[in-house]
């Protein structure tokens, strides 16, 4: 698709976010005006220092209260902050507000830091009858998680220190990153496209357009590697004195803590993912057949079966995903056309702009916000409605509050993914065509394959070097492209082959960056979203309210107890399995398509 040609309904040209709610209309000057108010309030709760355990229930409540209004405001100069700067990451004016917002935010944090550690220095029996009180319920859950943090914990003077030195070390270094590969370039053909631009090519269903792609690809990626390198043996080396300083047994443990997911319930999921890598190599050996080779090629994986690359503009997508969320939910999809209407979604793709899609939060007087990089493929489509999944869950969770509106990672992807399943199913229902219901359940299970496989295998990838940065120390550009390819074997087995330019590819993820040990929590949400995605199938209309409860619910609950809600049982061993069925049944179903198309023999 060329840029020159194509309409502004296939690029997403005119769909850009309004930011100016977050500052109520003041531009980047209402920023400062917000933190103001946020150090002036951080002051007055000073006065608490030292008294924390005397409080009773009605004054413990009054200081949270006052303390989500701090929290408020701080993300709302935040979010506002943050993405502008995610559209445009080399505009030094952006990034200069973006550090200026983190650095005040750091200062009055600290301010505040006497009151995690009283909290969780009140005796247990003390903690309990508090929280048993009804003024509380609104960050009860909050308050029980924090205590989770007591053997980690350091002194006020330490936390402090760890706090302000956070700002230009770990996410100066994350933020430099992110500058990094917003800025690489693929040139294809006499042209230059984005990253994102050049990965979305790889749909294509023309081999030698492909490999040129992967090529170019890593070509796009040579210049800085080495830089990006030394950026992430930093960020190891950083999160190792971390987790030294604050007692974790392993690298993965502060991340398994934060999503309330015990480390043995994590090796469990990712025990049972490996056990089954048998799911996509046989996938990917059926695709070599599909695709007329006799081996793939890792620039392979995601082409396209269908014997045309079809092209989706931004309004036949916006039509598509709300007929399908309407299908499910009339409540949904009439929020979800606030998305669109009110300009809370950014979707062209621009010269640095971030890569990827995510959704943002933002507060919950507000209202959240979408990032994405069109490019008009039908990936584009099913990546809409899982960022309006996310979207819709921050929406309808706004009643919590601050500090129970979001959820742990492991919960995050429930309502993107469902919201994705459906949005599939629509497709296929709308189309009769052999090869293109082929390509569509094809595409459907290759976003499987992506996010409870691959991102299992990113985890062990981050795994390796996490534990070889602090046994062995710094790892060279070699060494991590060695257990890139490590890795990725081992998850790809015989059925693809690993081209020498494909084993620098870890270095453009963001995750590995930002947030080290994110990556499996998509393989939890997955396999969490098609159990809850299967009951609805079974129920029926009779599960749309309880599953608006679970949204609803945000984080106020443990995962244990959010997954009741809609009759999941997360403590079940069984139940990676389930999941995992439910993944092999599609594998089931593209094998049948592909005979049934008359692509391959019986």
């Amino acid at each position: 698709m060329a840029t020159e040609t194509a309409s502004p309904d296939l690029l997403a040209s005119d769909v850009s976010w309004n930011l100016e709610p977050l500052v109520d209309g003041r531009g980047p000057e209402g920023v400062d005006e917000l933190l103001d108010e946020a150090g002036r309030a951080a002051t007055e709760l000073t006065r608490y220092r030292g008294r924390v355990g005397e409080l009773d229930a009605g004054e413990l409540a009054e200081v949270m209260q006052a303390l989500a209004e701090v929290n408020e405001r701080i993300e709302r100069a935040g979010s506002y902050a943050s993405l502008r700067f995610s559209v445009d990451t080399t505009d030094p004016e952006r990034g200069a507000l973006m550090q200026h917002v983190e650095e005040r935010a750091t200062a009055i944090g600290t301010e505040l830091l006497f009151f995690e550690l009283e909290w969780a220095a009140v005796p247990d029996e003390r903690a309990a009858e508090l929280l048993g009180d009804d003024r509380l319920a609104f960050c009860g859950h909050y308050l029980r998680s924090a205590r989770r943090y007591r053997p980690h914990l350091l002194t006020e003077p330490e936390e402090r220190i760890m706090a302000e030195k956070a700002v230009t070390g770990r996410s100066a270094w994350s933020r430099l990153f992110s500058e990094l590969t917003s800025t690489i370039t693929v040139e294809l053909d006499g042209e230059t496209l984005s990253l994102e631009q050049g990965l979305s090519q790889l749909q294509s269903p023309d081999r030698a357009l492909r490999r040129r792609v992967a090529e170019a690809v890593s070509a796009g990626l040579e210049p800085g590697l080495r830089t990006r390198a030394y950026v992430f043996n930093t960020l190891l080396a950083d999160k190792s004195t971390d987790d030294r300083l604050r007692h974790y047994p392993d690298w993965l443990a502060s991340m398994n803590l934060a999503n309330e997911a015990s480390d043995e319930s994590v090796q469990a999921l990712v025990a049972a993912v490996r056990a089954r890598y048998d799911i996509p190599q046989r996938w990917y050996a059926l695709k070599a057949r599909l695709l007329g080779v006799e081996r793939l090629a890792d620039y392979d994986r995601m082409a396209s079966v269908a014997q045309s690359d079809e092209v989706f503009g931004w309004s036949q997508a916006k039509e598509l995903v709300l007929d399908a969320y309407a299908s499910f939910s009339p409540e949904l999809a009439g929020i979800a056309t606030k998305f669109f209407d009110d300009r809370w979604i950014d979707a062209p793709v621009r010269p640095g702009k971030r890569p990827g899609a995510f959704c943002a939060y933002t507060v919950p007087s507000l209202h959240p916000y979408l990032l994405l990089n069109w490019t008009a493929r039908r990936r584009d489509v099913l990546t809409l409605a899982h960022e309006m999944g996310h979207g819709l869950h921050a929406y309808l969770a706004r009643g919590q509050g601050v500090f129970h509106q979001a959820t742990p990672l492991t919960l995050a992807e429930t309502a993107s993914v469902f919201g994705e399943t459906v949005t599939f199913g629509r497709l296929l229902a709308a189309t009769t065509d052999a090869d293109a219901r082929l390509a569509l359940l094809a595409e459907s299970l290759e976003g499987q394959i992506a996010t409870v496989f691959r991102q299992t295998a990113m985890n062990q990838f981050e795994a390796r070097v996490h534990t070889d940065r602090r046994e062995h120390g710094e790892l060279s550009v070699d060494q991590f492209n060695e257990r890139w390819a490590e890795t990725q074997a081992e998850m790809l087995g015989d059925a693809v082959e690993i081209t020498p330019g494909y084993r620098t590819w870890w270095s453009y993820v963001p995750h590995f960056i930002g947030t080290p040990g994110y990556v499996y929590a998509y393989a939890y949400g997955q396999l969490l979203a098609l159990s809850v995605y299967r009951a609805y199938q079974e129920q029926g209309a009779a599960f749309v309210p309880r599953y608006l409860d679970l949204l609803a619910a945000g984080g106020s609950r443990s995962p244990e107890e959010l997954g009741r809600i809609v009759g999941v049982d997360l403590a079940d061993p069984g139940f990676w399995d389930g999941g995992l069925r439910i993944v092999e049944e599609q594998l089931e179903a593209a094998e049948a398509a592909a005979v049934a198309s008359g692509r391959v023999a019986a």
